[in-house]
């Protein structure tokens, strides 16, 4: 399995890019940890990026609860939510990894989901995010094994 490094994250800028090329109603993205640490994006300054990747973290993790409780699984494709003047998409993107994808009002959910998932699909091993490893503090005896 290959992980994306936090050094890594800025590389994977062009990807949010291409899609944002790709599809001209898409006003910005993010790529993010599914804990909401953001890797990448693009059309947002840094503040409204970061705070983008913590609400699509949350709406995911709803999904991922809603799902285990109703569908038997904690597998989530998509999660798509209608605004006044945006539609926002959300979708698993590999192992840890999300992709949050903000369109115009107007735009075509089936051609924005189905460029998000091209992509995901190109370059998944890239997306991945390795697990955090537990904080310890030298000299911690009670830090848990």
């Amino acid at each position: 399995m290959s992980a994306v490094s936090p050094n890594q994250a800025q590389d994977l800028a062009w990807l949010l890019r291409g899609l944002s090329e790709e599809v001209p109603v898409i006003r910005g993205s993010v790529l993010l940890s599914s804990d909401g640490l953001l890797k990448a994006a693009h059309g947002f300054d840094r503040a409204s990026a970061e705070q983008l990747s913590a609400l699509a973290s949350g709406f995911f993790s709803i999904a991922r609860s809603t799902g285990m409780k109703f569908d038997d699984s904690n597998e989530v494709r998509q999660v798509v939510a209608e605004l006044k003047s945006s539609q926002l998409f959300i979708s698993w993107a590999g192992f840890n990894s999300v992709l949050a994808v903000l369109a115009k009002a107007d735009a075509d959910p089936s051609v924005v989901g189905f460029e998000m998932a091209r992509l995901i699909k190109a370059v998944r091993p890239f997306l991945h995010t390795a697990a955090r490893s537990a904080a310890t503090v030298p000299g911690d005896r009670n830090r848990m094994p």
